[in-house]
């Protein structure tokens, strides 16, 4: 497929490049000149403006957008929708709030223009193992675009989960599963290194427990290679933010009427952290370091 992309993040290069390595022609922008020779060098087509990348596309028009959530996605996808036609379709790739989802798609369906939410999971990782996709919106036109989402997949790791909003939605509530599975590593390691008398090994530990454990993981692993980078997680602060998905699940969570204390907790924990020191902290940092790429804060 001929696709267009705008945004060349540290995901958003990374599935250019796997697009392109699965055989489809990319249209890439980005709001730097530099950024968009980098896709160049990998094989995209280059383009200067949004109105660009819209002329060197043929219709019916896929454009794939992979920018931060809230007035930076709802400026560029309105901007796109006055420059594309009758069947064309646009895709959010980011992390935007469900319910703006949900707006956008019935605006756009006013002028015919298809529009999928795709929770998009995998961070800096996805360029080699590929990203876990969670897509909503209108059936027929998932299955229009779904050869570019089974090459940006891994076996199995995609699927239309609803309605406009759904794929948000989902993506919503996985990161805040997330948060709480990041605050209960970080509390048990606080507690090993904590225990002086035993000189735990948290490296050795962090391996071991992925053999057998029933806490082995994706995250355990990286917390192997975090603690094996630096045992004592001396250089990194222990401020961990938080990018909106979690506020917003504690948020559903309460207009639901449903208990979510894990989910609640991990995210004011998340809010001491940029109060006191930390190693849980430092622990959830070192992670997202290791699997999204996020920067940490170094003393």
């Amino acid at each position: 497929m001929r696709a267009g992309f705008v945004g060349l993040g540290k995901m958003g290069m990374n599935m250019v490049e796997r697009l392109i390595g699965g055989r489809h022609e990319v249209v890439a922008y980005a709001r730097t000149a530099a950024t968009v020779k980098k896709a160049e060098e990998k094989g995209a087509a280059g383009a200067a403006s949004l109105q660009e990348i819209t002329e060197k596309l043929e219709r019916p028009r896929v454009i794939w957008t992979m920018v931060p959530a809230g007035r930076a996605t709802e400026d560029t996808l309105k901007d796109l929708a006055g420059m594309l036609d009758e069947g064309d379709i646009l895709v959010d790739g980011g992390n935007s709030y469900y319910k703006d989802s949900m707006r956008m798609a019935e605006e756009l369906r006013k002028k015919k223009i298809g529009f999928l939410d795709v929770g998009t999971s995998g961070g800096i990782w996805g360029l080699k193992e590929g990203y876990c996709m969670m897509i909503g919106g209108d059936k027929e036109v998932f299955e229009k675009i779904e050869p570019l989402i089974k090459t940006l997949a891994p076996e199995n790791g995609y699927a239309h989960v609803g309605p406009a909003g759904a794929g948000h939605f989902v993506k919503m509530v996985h990161n805040g599963i997330e948060y709480a599975m990041l605050q209960a590593y970080a509390e048990g390691f606080e507690i090993m290194n904590a225990k002086k008398d035993f000189d735990l090994d948290l490296h050795k530990i962090s391996g071991l427990w992925n053999h057998g454990s029933v806490v082995r993981s994706w995250l355990l692993e990286l917390a192997e290679r975090a603690f094996d980078k630096e045992p004592d997680l001396a250089s990194i602060q222990g401020y961990v933010e938080d990018s909106g998905e979690g506020r917003w699940t504690v948020a559903e969570a309460i207009e639901l009427n449903v208990p979510a204390p894990n989910i609640t907790i991990s995210l004011l924990e998340r809010f001491r952290s940029r109060q006191d020191e930390s190693f849980g902290a430092k622990v959830i940092a070192a992670l997202r370091n290791e699997f999204g790429g996020h920067g940490v804060k170094k003393k």
